[in-house]
């Protein structure tokens, strides 16, 4: 290629070649279909049963490592010494229903949303010791 063709080449931003990426090769360690469906849509192949496992793989990319949520393009609130989750019925609605920008994760099994949400309440400055179980979970589901 010779120094006048790399004038035809038009700039590519980092977040395009990063989402490029990320299509390409889907979540860390996740199960690909045939049909290259997303592991994501169909719990069945969504293998994570741990609740940090489950949070780092689906919260920590709005709610942040941390649990401090952010403030940038959307806010994406705290998760961390958050008096709402202290009724584990909070925590299950929004993670089975979603709210406002927060999509539904109703795709989780009963087993998957407790564990998450047992996750979050105990870490993160949270000392929430009552734990939910899918029994909660199923009872909440519509």
């Amino acid at each position: 290629m010779g120094k006048n063709d790399m004038r035809m080449i038009k700039p590519i931003s980092i977040a395009a070649l990063f989402l490029a990426a990320f299509a390409a090769t889907g979540p860390a360690g996740a199960q690909r279909t045939d049909a290259q469906s997303s592991d994501f849509a169909d719990a069945r192949r969504f293998s994570y049963q741990n609740g940090e496992q489950l949070y780092h793989a689906i919260c920590q990319g709005c709610h942040m490592p941390d649990g401090k949520g952010a403030q940038g393009a959307g806010a994406y609130p705290a998760l961390a010494a958050n008096g709402n989750l202290e009724a584990g019925t909070y925590p299950i609605h929004m993670v089975v229903n979603g709210q406002k920008a927060m999509p539904s994760f109703a795709y989780l099994s009963d087993e998957q949303v407790a564990a998450v949400v047992n996750y979050v309440r105990t870490h993160f400055g949270n000392g929430y010791k009552d734990a939910v179980t899918p029994e909660d979970v199923k009872g909440m589901r519509p």
